[in-house]
């Protein structure tokens, strides 16, 4: 059975369409006098991509942090895949932590390590599946993002563009529901950070897969919410403009002073009147 057929089994017996795989529900978190978040409520659909965006320091990576459970919520309850995260205990957390993906801002490989060695690492290290079936799925998903030849090299043998296609291929390896990115393009040029933006609108488009996607590139955000993927009948994958449906599977989230100043889709947000929003956006 294929990567994606493992995946739609997986959610059918589990997760289907239209439900939610995380919920926020008046999250509240201060650091002594510092409000970080405050009453911040959300849910993130199976196969949908929730963008966070807001000024730095305005929460964006603490949400990640709390749904990882790096941190917990003064107030709030947080689910993940159904499961209550807030209050849970470091060793309970483990097994939540097994169905998520993080994507590091940097990409974060290990430079000792060559591309199949840091995609297949978690299955190494964290499960018990055989060497060969760890070898096949590695040479699936970098097959998937298009660096299959790429296996044998090493991190500093690859562009930036490269490296942060790997840290996605590495996340997606364990095959989880959910992936977080943290930044994933910052630093990139913009047809280079087209490349990472292309893997993850192809992973929610033809993995099932939901995402939090954290971002202060404009450009990049905007891309993934207004476009899909789509198999041409020759087979080959392509990027393209999504229609009004497929629109809707992307939603944006802007933070601003710990609470949320919208929520809504890439439309909506190009057309508010909000003063902020308008010089946020230019």
């Amino acid at each position: 059975m294929g990567f994606a057929a493992q995946r739609s089994a997986s959610l059918e017996e589990g997760l289907g369409a239209g439900s939610p795989v995380l919920i926020f529900d008046k999250v509240s978190l201060a650091f002594d006098d510092k409000v970080i978040l405050k009453d911040i409520s959300f849910t993130v659909i199976v196969g949908h991509t929730k963008i966070i965006l807001g000024a730095s320091g305005s929460g964006k990576s603490t949400i990640l942090k709390l749904v990882l459970g790096l941190l917990r919520p003064d107030e709030g309850i947080i689910w993940v895949n159904g499961e209550r995260v807030d209050q849970m205990t470091e060793q309970q957390m483990m097994k939540v932590r097994a169905d998520l993906g993080m994507v590091f801002q940097e990409g974060a490989l290990f430079d000792s390590l060559t591309v199949a060695e840091n995609v297949g690492y978690k299955l190494y290290e964290e499960t018990d599946m055989p060497t060969d079936q760890v070898h096949r799925r590695v040479e699936e998903v970098l097959g998937f993002i298009g660096l299959g030849e790429y296996s044998d090299r090493m991190p500093s043998e690859l562009s930036g563009g490269q490296r942060r296609r790997v840290a996605i291929a590495r996340a997606m390896a364990a095959k989880p529901r959910i992936l977080l990115y943290d930044e994933p393009t910052t630093g990139l040029d913009p047809i280079t950070a087209t490349t990472v933006d292309d893997e993850i609108i192809k992973l929610r488009d033809f993995e099932n897969v939901s995402s939090i996607l954290v971002t202060h590139q404009l450009r990049d955000a905007f891309y993934v919410a207004t476009h899909e993927a789509v198999r041409r009948d020759d087979g080959v994958l392509q990027i393209v403009p999504a229609d009004p449906e497929k629109s809707e599977e992307a939603e944006f989230i802007m933070l601003k002073d710990g609470g949320v100043a919208f929520e809504g889709y890439a439309a909506e947000l190009r057309a508010s009147s909000d003063a902020y929003l308008k010089t946020f956006l230019s």
